[in-house]
């Protein structure tokens, strides 16, 4: 469980959180060294789920010793179908790190969205549907191991 109070925003209380693969924490499907370590920190705080459409086809691998679950959708409509997956878990607990386009439902519907931009970008839509934006994973990770620049963002 993860508790930030943030004066004029919220109160986050969360249990889990839910991140796209590629473009968020993976680079042409391929996590670094430092992600990694992130991930087994935060692990210690929230439950970590990892939600892709697997483009590049190894995220199980990349993800394999790793303390997250991961998910591969293949539906159509894949912004539904994380969203569907979102209310699973509890949109209210859960914190939400994408950014693409089919992340962007997510991000606005999780208790807190933050928009990565990265090697790949970030969509319009994911841009405009997040609380926060940063410029790659390793500062979203940094906002939830380090809370006080979250709150130094957000407060009003």
């Amino acid at each position: 469980m993860m508790l930030i109070e943030v004066k004029g925003f919220k109160k986050i209380e969360a249990e889990n959180l839910l991140i796209d693969y590629n473009g968020t924490i993976a680079c042409d499907g391929y996590l670094t060294t430092e992600i990694k370590k992130s991930l087994v920190k935060i692990a210690d705080s929230l439950k970590i789920y990892v939600i892709t459409a697997d483009t590049n086809g190894n995220a199980a691998s990349e993800l394999a010793d790793l303390p997250v679950e991961l998910l591969i959708i293949k539906g159509i409509n894949e912004d539904l179908e994380k969203l569907e997956f979102l209310n699973k878990l509890g949109a209210d607990k859960t914190i939400v790190a994408g950014n693409g386009n089919n992340d962007a439902l997510i991000l606005k519907e999780s208790i807190l969205g933050i928009g990565v931009i990265g090697a790949e970008g970030i969509a319009k839509e994911a841009l405009l549907n997040s609380d926060i934006i940063v410029k790659d994973s390793m500062d979203a990770f940094d906002l939830l191991l380090k809370t006080k620049r979250l709150i130094a963002t957000m407060r009003k």
